[in-house]
């Protein structure tokens, strides 16, 4: 897909250097129509329940944060007012009763057996607290022993690795990240590059006791093939075998038991429309994993589901309104499935139009995108750094009201103008091809300035 076919079916508009730009109503309106046309919604209108959006951003960022339309927050908000008024009364008849109805909610979604292996916390960093600290007791109790270890991709989530620093490493295991090439061609070959790590945490008559898979990457974006990898682990005698899929529900189907993982965790406010912070844990067998919440309060040894339920007094609303969520997202023909390829097929549609347009390439085939892909930035920026990756993405906000986050790619010995700086992309329903656009054009007039990262450093 070029520019120009683009430009021939919407009113292109332009990006000046300091990001003002003029947009059509029927530009929106185009938009609108298409999503009516293919998702058939009912009785919604997309500009409205996301009006609280900044309308001067491009937001094409949307796996960061999430984003909740107005019905669901005005429910949460009844929540909330509900608590204010009598307190007593709601913690005490009311929150234990809401929160099960979320848990059945998110039994249905992700197709586990029982309501009991689903615990609700606040985000996906929480479930791997709640994991990592079940194995660092296992290494104290010596039920694992020093120098045994841990295996874990070298694109988890930093929060993750800090976890699995303290929880693991301290408590004597050995941690094996594996090293996957980027951009990624295939699922062979972190297929590949996951077995060698396994083999390498056997060596010297060690014992694998931890896998943590990510589902869906981060930074950078890649849906990892999670079912072959889980079964590579169980054939290879892993204990604990847990997957980071912060990224996933509502941007990939899930169905754990399908996955066979021991522990799942995945944030509900990235992809399904709840407000931060929720998430749910997925515990393969409850009543003999001896899991406990980091924060202890008196529901303590009534088992993590239970003990997730009560850490405290505190704003519990944001997880009660999974039912509301998903009264949202039942709105559109096909539910969730019919959102998921939505935003699948435009985020490829987008990522494909940026290449073609930038003269670069994509950072991975397109069957391991979710509703997020990696576009290659022009190697003339001169990325080399972390720093420059993030002060671009900053001077992009600022300057342009584009919204995205940029990663950096080492490059390879020998490497001849690399492309060094990725952009992830996300599509949510309330994107726009405008908002493609002004990232489009901002890069261009960038392009034709001559920029270079080196203006960070002056």
């Amino acid at each position: 897909m070029s520019s120009d076919d683009l430009s021939d079916d919407h009113h292109h508009h332009d990006g000046g250097e300091n990001g003002t730009t003029t947009t059509t109503t029927d530009t929106q309106n185009n938009h609108n129509s298409i999503v009516c046309k293919n998702l058939n919604l009912f009785h919604i209108d997309i500009r409205s329940e996301f009006s609280h959006h900044d309308p001067t951003v491009a937001r094409i960022n949307n796996g960061s944060f999430g984003s909740t339309p107005s019905s669901v927050i005005e429910a949460q908000q009844r929540y909330q007012l509900r608590f204010f008024q009598q307190p007593d009364d709601f913690y005490l008849n009311h929150l234990k009763p809401s929160i099960l109805r979320s848990r059945e909610c998110i039994k249905t979604l992700i197709n586990a057996n029982h309501v009991d292996e689903i615990s609700i916390i606040d985000n996906a960093t929480t479930g791997a607290a709640i994991v990592l600290q079940h194995v660092k007791w296992s290494f104290f109790e010596s039920k694992f022993n020093a120098g045994d270890t841990a295996v874990m991709l070298h694109y988890a989530y930093g929060a993750v690795k800090k976890s699995v620093e303290a929880y693991v490493t301290r408590a004597g295991g050995n941690v094996i990240e594996v090293k996957m090439p980027y951009p990624v061609t295939c699922n062979d070959e972190i297929i590949t590059a996951f077995r060698n790590a396994l083999e390498l945490g056997k060596s010297g008559n060690r014992k694998v006791r931890l896998a943590v898979i990510d589902h869906i990457t981060s930074m950078p974006t890649v849906v990892i093939p999670v079912k072959e990898l889980v079964k590579m682990c169980r054939d290879e005698g892993v204990d604990c075998i847990f997957v980071d899929a912060a990224h996933a529900i509502g941007s990939i189907e899930v169905d754990v038991q399908d996955i066979g993982a021991d522990f799942y965790t995945s944030n509900l406010h990235k992809w399904l429309f709840c407000p931060p912070s929720i998430a749910f844990l997925h515990c393969r067998n409850p009543e003999v994993s001896n899991l406990h919440h980091p924060v202890v309060s008196h529901e303590y040894g009534n088992g993590i589901a239970i003990e997730s339920s009560w850490i405290g007094t505190r704003d519990y609303s944001a997880q009660l309104v999974v039912p509301e969520a998903l009264e949202f997202v039942n709105r559109f023909e096909g539910g969730l499935d019919g959102i998921r390829k939505w935003n699948h097929q435009k985020v490829v549609e987008m990522a494909e139009m940026l290449v073609k347009v930038w003269g670069t390439n994509l950072g991975t085939p397109l069957d391991m995108c979710s509703s997020m892909a990696m576009v290659g930035l022009p190697a003339c920026f001169g990325i080399m750094s972390d720093s420059d990756a993030l002060k671009l993405r900053t001077h992009l906000r600022d300057c342009f009201k584009v919204e995205v986050p940029i990663y950096y790619r080492q490059p390879k010995d020998g490497e001849v103008d690399p492309v060094t700086g990725y952009a992830r992309i996300s599509h949510q329903i309330y994107n726009t091809v405008n908002d493609y656009y002004r990232f489009r054009d901002a890069v261009c007039n960038l392009v034709s300035s001559g920029f270079t990262c080196k203006v960070f450093q002056d």
